[in-house]
């Protein structure tokens, strides 16, 4: 199973998108929705409302009257705790009665209005986040609903900001122009990345890249980074994960592959936590059990490790499971602060991965690629060492 989060400001039109979705043969779970039923008439979550806020907040025929409800806690933290306290847990309940219930083989859509202010993002597989401008959400609250401009912007005002819904988003949907423009970049979005995402998943399997291929540095890298570091310690219960490689480093030219690094105490534990990885969306790669020892370490049980990839085929990822304080742990951390603080190493080591990415592009893979490189490798981590103990920071 795919979980698929959903996600968008008041009027940005997420129900199109989850509509789309939901044709397509996605599973939809619309928080909105559940939130209707467990306060319908005759629930208990009706009933501790009523004992909540009164009498006044039914309608003639005994429904909920939301608009009146609306008023009470929209502008009172306190009153909007309660009815959250009321209604979130049942919602949450009923969430997880459909996701048992859905194929195995499902992409699990969930569509949640506050799935950045609630922290939600990490629970799942991807982050699907529909934008819109502000003065057409506007509009479209005043027209479509019968707002006031005044309550539109306020509610707008009182949600996440673009900036965080960005942080969150693995796919930012722009639903500001013509309704078919956003329908035909849903429908791209499912053939190309939702469907073999699950197939992946499910089956263990890893998206594979193929030959290397160097790209300029993207700013982007470090926020996909945080947003893996996130799922992939929600997966394993809280393991350290740092943003290590290529991808890490401010400026680099790089394969466009995002290299994590998790902290394990033993590869005992790295292998415990092998099927939480694979469910979370990285398979493991069995081909890579070890980095190439340095003739300064050459014991090879010590630089033994677990490797994951990506099953997404829209974000290649290594993840690299070592041991603390074992050696490739402690020289993959060193490595990346060191080039960090040399610009004429990050210029060097670009110009010999432009240099050698063309010669090995009909390998269909970057072993001998990476081999090439060792060389310089292993001299510029000699460089890091010494730059290292130099620095009350670090203790080699």
């Amino acid at each position: 199973m795919l979980r698929v989060g959903l996600t968008g400001g008041i009027g940005s039109g997420k129900s199109t998108v989850s509509g789309r979705l939901a044709e397509l043969g996605a599973v939809v779970i619309d928080s909105d929705l559940l939130a209707r039923e467990v306060v319908a008439p005759g629930t208990d979550g009706l009933r501790d409302v009523v004992a909540a806020f009164g009498e006044g907040v039914l309608a003639e025929d005994g429904s909920l009257d939301r608009p009146a409800l609306a008023k009470i806690v929209f502008s009172d933290d306190d009153a909007r705790r309660t009815l959250n306290a009321i209604v979130h847990p049942r919602v949450g309940a009923r969430t997880g009665e459909m996701m048992a219930a859905a194929p195995s083989d499902a992409i699990v859509v969930h569509d949640v209005p506050l799935l950045v202010e609630n922290g939600m993002a990490p629970a799942y597989h991807l982050v699907l986040v529909v934008d819109t401008p502000v003065e057409e959400r506007v509009r479209r609250l005043v027209a479509a609903r019968g707002m006031a401009e005044a309550d539109a912007r306020s509610r707008i005002a009182a949600q996440a900001s673009d900036e965080q819904r960005r942080a969150a988003a693995d796919v930012w949907l722009d639903n500001g122009g013509e309704r078919a423009v956003v329908l035909a970049e849903v429908d791209g979005l499912w053939e190309r990345r939702l469907l073999p995402f699950e197939a992946n998943t499910r089956e263990q399997r890893v998206h594979r890249v193929g030959a290397p291929k160097i790209v300029d540095y993207d700013p982007a890298w470090p926020a996909q980074a945080a947003r893996l570091i996130a799922r992939v310690q929600a997966a394993t219960g809280g393991a350290p994960v740092e943003h290590i490689g290529s991808t890490s480093i401010p400026g680099l030219a790089a394969k466009d592959i995002v290299d994590l690094q998790v902290g394990v105490d033993s590869l005992e534990e790295a292998d415990k936590l092998a099927h939480a990885l694979a469910e979370a969306g990285f398979p493991r790669c069995p081909e890579a059990l070890s980095d190439t020892a340095l003739p300064s370490h050459p014991d090879p049980e010590l630089w033994r490790k677990r490797v994951h990839c990506s099953a997404d085929p829209g974000r290649p990822v290594n993840l690299h499971v070592r041991v603390r304080e074992w050696p490739a742990w402690r020289y993959a951390l060193v490595f990346r602060d060191w080039m960090r603080t040399h610009p004429h190493e990050v210029t060097a080591y670009a110009a010999l991965k432009r240099e050698l990415a063309p010669a090995f592009a009909a390998d269909g893979g970057a072993t001998r690629y990476a081999d090439a490189k060792d060389p310089w490798m292993h001299a510029a981590l000699a460089r890091a060492v010494a730059w290292a103990g130099g620095h009350a920071d670090r203790s080699w």
